[in-house]
This record gives structure tokens, sequence and C-alpha cells, in this order.
């Protein structure tokens, strides 16, 4: 499917970061929280190099990218959730200053491509459905801190929830 995609609510984010987490996917959390701070295109984004948000090592707070379609450069302050995700990641990879922050399969000296990026993010759009899916069964223990807020009073009375019951609309 090509095209403008719906944007991510507050709790889709939550519940990806969530399942990255306990999945212990250290590169696919920092790449996520990047794109969520960021807002870069997939082709800005694969081209960073680990000097670009951490240049001495250490994630920085801010950082400033040149958009590759508008020529223009781009300011973005990275979370507290995304230097941490991003330190564990360059600390478990060991990437220096020059090196692309996400290496692909061709080799160091080059990076993950828009596809791969790609295939990665639809594969965070399928999780987030089937832990929603979960979560809303109630088969998912989340930790407190990591349920959405308010996920559970958005969600609708548990009756309408339950083997995809959609409620009729009254205005028909």
């Amino acid at each position: 499917m090509s095209g403008p995609k719906p944007p991510l609510r507050p709790g889709h984010v939550w519940a990806i970061r969530a399942k990255l987490q306990l999945e212990k996917r250290t590169r696919d959390l920092a790449m996520f929280n990047l794109v969520i701070d960021s807002k870069l295109r997939g082709r800005d984004l694969m081209a960073l190099r680990v000097g670009d948000v951490a240049p001495n090592g250490y994630a920085i707070d801010q950082a400033t990218v040149r958009q590759r379609k508008t020529g223009r450069p781009v300011r973005f302050e990275l979370t507290e959730l995304t230097r941490q995700a991003l330190d564990d990641y360059l600390r478990i990879t060991g990437l220096k200053s020059g090196e692309y922050l996400f290496p692909g399969r061709r080799g160091p000296y080059r990076s993950l491509t828009t596809r791969q990026y790609a295939r990665l993010v639809s594969r965070w759009a399928v999780s987030v459905s089937t832990a929603q899916h979960e979560a809303d069964k109630g088969d998912l223990d989340l930790p407190p801190h990591w349920e959405s807020p308010g996920r559970a009073a958005a969600s609708g009375p548990p009756e309408n929830r339950e083997h995809g019951a959609i409620p009729r609309r009254r205005d028909r």
C-alpha cells in the first residue's frame, strides 16, 4: 500500500515501545524512538551517522539534519527515552562517529536500505495491532508505566470489543 499512512496515536506509540523493550530489540527501539522524535523521512533517517546524534559517543539533546528532498536543515530534540535507547544501542554495537547509525546487511559502510526500513515499520505496525488485540482480550500484562494513558477508557465497553463486534449506529 502506497501513499500517506494515518498517524500513530499515543497509545500505539506506547504499545510499540513496550513490545520492543519486552523483546529486547535495542536497535529497533532506538530507531523507533528516533523516528518519533525527529519526524524524518525514511531516506533521511537511514542516512544518519553516529556523529549526527552522538558526536562524543553519547546522544545529544538536539540534532540538526539536512533533508535530502528539500535541502533544508531540520532541528529536533531528542527526548530522554530516545537518548537512553540510543546510548544503549551504541554501547552494545560499538559504532563510532563516522559510521552509519543503522548499518545494513551490505556491510558496515552502507546504511540500512529504505526497503529494509519499510519492512521494519510494517512489522511495528503489525505488532501494535497484535499487542492492542491481546491487551483488549486481557492476555497481555503490561507494566503500569507502559500502559498508554486513557487506553481502557477509550476502548469502549467490553461487550463491544469482544469478537470484533461493532456497535450499531442509531442514526440509520
